[in-house]
């Protein structure tokens, strides 16, 4: 390497370095460390390798690049200000500041050109092998001889915190099962975290556990070394058959006082120690956000360079149309997240004698009646599709094995759907979905359209015991913003529920019974039934009575039967009742306060809630003169009907609740 050539890289570096500790310092918050050891490992890949376009961040055959390890979320922001995205520096000032577009740690739809919001660690790293795997199935489908339309890289930046959690072992695992062979990491191996040294709870030999997870693994020595950091990257490149790690060996803090030390992860490095990391560096001392116009023009050829990529993949692209034009429709289709016209056509509508019939079921159902209108959905389950019904049968392509993997497989069906092009779902046992819990909360965070479907899903599961019964899941699930819940009925309810889910762009969660229900019939009646229009406004009237009803029976998911059985019993005893089927409370709260209550009329005298899972939450729709049937202690072992009605889900038991709110 040229003399000029290596003063002009260490400029760029020392650019995103010393804008990162001024974001900080400004803030008087934040995590110098990582981007003091890690800005010339990102540095060469932004600079010499990453296929980009800063004016179009959302260009489909970009390459991506996450930061896993989010709280050094200072060097994005720097990386994404140096080479001409949609971020002033004047953000870059208000870092971690109300209002700003440098949050914390990054976060997706916020900031131009944030892949994927991270923080949680581990994370960025199984949603990056989500997005390999949604880059390889898609360029399965539109790939063709010469026209080689989708064929981006994924990188990260992981760290030994990264490393440390089991959700990056769970991904780690499956990317190398499949062989992806263009997901490349670069571990910034700075030997540090929190607590002190790694060698204090990390001492695993990480080249061997990655190569026997079938990965190709290179080490690098010092970072200085810049021509062999690039070497790496491009060697990485031509592995096409197995995923890459990079162990880069790091110095957290580099050139700042605190270099090597756990001080330096956390906390502004102070105007001391500042000054005198920049003295080191040969960087100005008397002024803040200094970009030397040598490195900003540098990095700023990310923008010419992104306009020309595009363009000669646009001019690509409308070559591939010639030739492939229903292809090339559906690719635009499926990148705005459109669903093609009659998608939903197939979708079945059950009668009373198909019945009954678990909604476990019923969803299998309808996810093969969708595959053929929908031919981007795909997914899998944890290792229970035979239990879950989650097989779309004759589409091999389109389902994805995880595992008995939950983390990881949240992680990545969240990558998969950041990605874009593709409707993913991941599935379980409702009660595992405690092992998920991070990337829910990352799903709802992102807004991304994350599909989770989980059986099982009370204490109706019977033998298993209280071990695989879910109780307080459905209210923690309900408690997460942004999660719509559905929780069907029946086989329509569940059909409906599906045409939702696919056709609302935004997380949601399916909560299915094990056990067989009876069907709604929804075929003789009025048109359109109830039910067709109430779940997609998350409650509607079942059955009604004459007039104003003494009683509101508000249910979900297989109680609603209860409820149906209950309201004729006290029919027989002069008592008006109304079943409210409520398979969305989130969906039901979005509805007018005049629809509310037109279903729920302020005026009726009493209102009973039953379900099979916590009370918590259920006197919001009650109201304090209400009542709830509901689980409030763990579940327990024996048949799925004894244990049901050892809980007070009987006929006998609904009667008199009733009875007591009537005062009767």
């Amino acid at each position: 390497m040229k003399e000029q050539d290596r003063t002009l890289d260490e400029l760029c570096i020392n650019s995103v370095r010393m804008l990162s500790v001024d974001m900080v310092e400004a803030a008087k918050s934040g995590h110098p460390g990582l981007p003091l050891g890690a800005a010339a490992i990102t540095s060469v890949l932004w600079t010499r390798l990453l296929r980009h376009n800063p004016a179009n961040p959302s260009w489909p055959n970009r390459d991506r690049f996450i930061l896993s390890a989010g709280h050094g979320s200072a060097l994005l922001y720097a990386l994404l200000h140096l080479t001409g995205y949609d971020l002033p520096l004047e953000e870059l000032k208000d870092f971690r500041q109300w209002g700003s577009k440098t949050p914390g740690h990054p976060e997706h739809g916020l900031t131009a050109g944030v892949e994927a919001t991270t923080g949680p660690l581990g994370q960025g790293f199984g949603m990056g092998v989500g997005m390999a795997m949604a880059a390889r199935f898609l360029g399965a489908c539109f790939n063709r001889p010469d026209f080689p339309i989708l064929d981006p890289y994924i990188y990260a930046l992981v760290s030994d915190g990264d490393l440390m959690e089991g959700v990056a072992s769970e991904a780690a695992s499956l990317a190398g099962t499949l062989g992806l062979g263009r997901l490349i990491y670069l571990y910034d191996d700075n030997h540090i975290t929190i607590d002190g040294d790694t060698s204090i709870t990390f001492r695993e030999d990480v080249v061997k556990r990655f190569e026997g997870y079938d990965w190709h693994v290179q080490r690098l020595g010092d970072d200085g070394d810049l021509d062999a950091i690039e070497t790496a990257i491009r060697a990485a490149q031509a592995e096409q058959g197995r995923p890459s790690l990079i162990m880069v060996r790091t110095h957290i803090g580099y050139g700042s006082p605190k270099q090597d030390s756990p001080k330096a992860h956390g906390e502004p490095l102070g105007p001391d120690a500042t000054r005198e990391t920049k003295e080191k560096v040969g960087w100005p001392t008397d002024s803040a956000f200094h970009i030397p116009e040598e490195a900003l023009t540098r990095f700023r050829e990310a923008v010419e360079q992104g306009a020309s990529r595009e363009g000669e993949w646009q001019e690509m692209f409308e070559s591939y149309r010639r030739s492939f034009p229903e292809e090339a429709d559906r690719f635009e289709t499926q990148f705005r997240s459109e669903l093609p016209e009659g998608w939903d056509k197939d979708i079945p509508v059950f009668k009373s004698e198909d019945g009954p019939l678990a909604t476990r079921a019923a969803s299998g159902k309808v996810m093969n009646a969708m595959a053929e209108g929908v031919p981007n959905l795909l997914g899998g389950s944890a290792d229970l599709a035979a239990s879950l019904k989650t097989l779309l049968t004759g589409h091999d392509d389109r389902n994805i094995h995880f595992g008995v993997r939950e983390h990881g497989m949240g992680a990545i069906v969240n990558g998969m759907a950041l990605f874009g092009g593709v409707i993913p779902y991941g599935s379980t046992f409702l009660v595992f979905s405690d092992y998920m819990r991070p990337s829910l909360r990352l799903a709802a965070l992102m807004d991304t359209h994350s599909l989770f479907i989980y059986s099982h899903d009370s204490i109706a599961v019977g033998e298993d015991g209280p071990t695989h019964q879910p109780v307080e899941h459905l209210a923690s699930l309900r408690a997460m913003p942004n999660m719509t819940v559905l929780r069907p009925a029946d086989a329509n309810e569940t059909a409906a529920a599906w045409r939702l889910a696919v056709s609302r762009p935004r997380p949601t969660t399916l909560i299915l019974t094990r056990q067989k229900v009876p069907v709604l019939d929804i075929t003789e009646g009025a048109h359109p039934h109830p039910l067709i229009e109430g779940v997609p406004k998350g409650a509607y009237v079942l059955s009604d009575c004459t007039g104003v009803p003494d009683v509101i029976l508000i249910s979900t998911g297989s109680e609603v039967h209860l409820a149906l059985e209950g309201k004729a019993r006290l029919q027989e005893e002069g008592i008006k009742a109304r079943v409210v089927s409520m398979p969305s409370w989130e969906l039901f709260n979005e509805q007018t306060q005049e629809y509310r209550d037109s279903i729920l009329p302020p005026e009726c005298r009493a209102r009973l809630a039953i379900e099979a899972g916590s009370p918590v939450g259920w006197h919001r729709w009650v109201g304090h003169n209400g009542d709830v049937i509901a689980v409030d202690k763990f579940g327990a072992s024996a048949p799925g009907g004894t244990v049901y009605k050892e809980y007070g889900f009987s006929i006998e038991n609904v009667l008199s609740k009733v009875r007591i709110l009537l005062g009767k």
